[in-house]
């Protein structure tokens, strides 16, 4: 039986409409999209489209596209083996699997790790693509150093508990000079940036980059003392990485 493949598949961090997959994606990702008949996603509708613009040689209707379960929750889905079985099937025949994210790296702050993790169980092949991450093109552009860093994911929503939150991460920053990076909803990303420029030392840096890779892309870093002396950024519903370092 020939060994199943499962590929994880990097989609423009952009939208979709004034996205080019040919610009921001390695030339030799396309033809092994445009292979593949089988797609596990994190939103059906949303993968379509991007499939629309890589020009597959078959209608999209005939390829078979599954969501992962719980909607591709982050982390733990709830889901179980059977559950991962059954979305892997294809690939006990030898069938190649696409595992796309919405938008950067599958699995990289985003959905799909449980996949992943039980394709190797299964002995199946992992082969990651290039793409954009906006975490590492975060870190690359923030002038913090990549030497020693660590994501977080999503803070506490309540206040006191993000307080909290920020003074630990800040206070291992200083140990162990180390770059923090942290996320947010798009629409709760003013709420955070508030929270760190109140709650972090006035020397500490702190980069916001901001819809990257796009015409709105915008990447500054300054002390948190200049930050609060500055226009608020246009944070509104735009994907945002906060980095920051003492």
């Amino acid at each position: 039986m020939t060994q199943g493949t499962l590929h994880l598949i990097p989609v423009p961090l952009g939208e979709l409409a004034e996205a080019d997959p040919s610009q921001s994606l390695p030339a030799t990702l396309l033809p092994v999209i445009r292979e593949l008949r089988h797609f596990v996603v994190e939103n059906a509708k949303s993968a379509r489209a991007f499939l629309k613009t890589v020009g597959m040689p078959v209608p999209i209707a005939e390829l078979d596209i599954r969501e992962l379960p719980g909607r591709g929750k982050i982390g733990k889905s709830g889901a179980n083996t059977t559950d991962w079985d059954a979305l892997l099937a294809p690939a006990q025949d030898g069938a190649p699997i696409g595992l796309l994210s919405e938008a950067g790296c599958p699995a990289v702050a985003d959905p799909g790790a449980d996949l992943v993790h039980r394709a190797h169980s299964l002995g199946y092949r992992v082969i990651p693509h290039i793409g954009p991450s906006s975490l590492l093109l975060a870190l690359m552009a923030s002038g913090l150093g990549g030497q020693c860093f660590a994501f977080h994911g999503y803070l506490p929503q309540e206040a006191s508990e993000r307080q909290k939150a920020i003074k630990r991460l800040e206070n291992s920053s200083k140990c162990a000079d180390q770059t923090q990076i942290v996320i947010e909803t798009p629409y709760r990303n003013a709420n955070l940036y508030n929270s760190l420029i109140e709650h972090l030392h006035p020397e500490t840096r702190l980069c916001i980059a901001v819809s990257l890779t796009t015409t709105e892309e915008s990447i500054r870093t300054l002390a948190v003392s200049a930050w609060r002396k500055a226009p608020p950024p246009v944070l509104d519903k735009r994907p945002t990485v906060f980095l920051f370092k003492q």
